[in-house]
């Protein structure tokens, strides 16, 4: 398996930093997608921290991607959130698979 590239591990480090989350998970999901071998542009994390207690699912991703905000602006096409309480994980700590690659734009129909 590659080592984790610089993006992955600024996404790893500022999620550990903003949230002390009691569970992490970060997954480069790039290389199910039509992007060169290598890439960092699609992530998939799972976040489980106490700071989300008493917030909606939509304000739990806003949270998340204000932290991750710089790599989102520089190259990370998809960000998949998985963001949980403590008390949720411990009842369901399944974590969804993400879905084949569907081509992006490559099915758009043009104007």
């Amino acid at each position: 398996m590659a080592e984790p590239g610089p993006v992955f591990q600024a996404i790893q480090s500022k999620l550990a930093s903003a949230f002390a989350p009691q569970h992490l998970e970060v997954f480069n999901e790039s290389y199910m997608h039509n992007v060169p071998k290598g890439s960092e542009t699609h992530f998939k994390v799972v976040v489980v921290s106490d700071k989300f207690d008493g917030k909606s699912l939509i304000q739990r991703h806003r949270m998340v991607n204000a932290v991750l905000e710089e790599e989102l602006n520089q190259g990370v096409h998809a960000l998949s959130i998985q963001s949980k309480t403590p008390v949720q994980w411990e009842a369901n700590n399944t974590i969804r698979p993400s879905p084949t690659c569907q081509g992006g734009m490559k099915h758009e129909k043009k104007p």
